[in-house]
């Protein structure tokens, strides 16, 4: 039994030892916020159901990847969204096409008081964030 603790001891101070280096400098990626174009919304919502939001997002080159959304909660019924990306930081030439691209989230409605959504456009000429808003009755 002593054995194979010990063993099993040198084992795990091995793997300590051998393990990968995640500090380094080499990220060859950044996060960004893509530009929302354009949201599928309802008119209404009803109490505790589910419904798919589909939203319309920029991708301005060839490096950059669609990630997920971030959904801020910034009062009771009202959610500040961004689409994220992460842009390629390790290639030398990226296609400059900007595509469209469309993708959905699910959201349960849990208040009966109107819901308020913000997505996020970008900035405007003095660096403030343009939000296309939407609000949207519980009924």
């Amino acid at each position: 039994m002593e054995r194979t603790f010990v063993v099993l001891c040198a084992l795990a101070v091995a793997l300590v030892f051998n393990s990968c280096d995640i500090d380094g400098d080499e990220q060859n990626f950044h996060f960004v916020s893509l530009r929302i174009v354009d949201v599928d919304m309802p008119e209404s919502f009803e109490l505790d159901e589910t419904y798919r939001i589909n939203v319309t997002f920029a991708l301005p080159d060839g490096c950059t990847y669609f990630e997920g959304f971030d959904v801020t909660k910034e009062a009771l019924t009202t959610r500040e969204l961004v689409a994220i990306g992460s842009r390629r930081t390790d290639q030398d030439a990226c296609v400059q096409t900007i595509r469209e691209v469309e993708e959905s989230f699910d959201f349960i409605v849990v208040h009966t008081e109107p819901y308020l959504f913000r997505f996020y456009q970008g900035e405007d000429a003095n660096g403030d964030p343009q939000f296309i808003e939407f609000d949207v009755p519980v009924n």
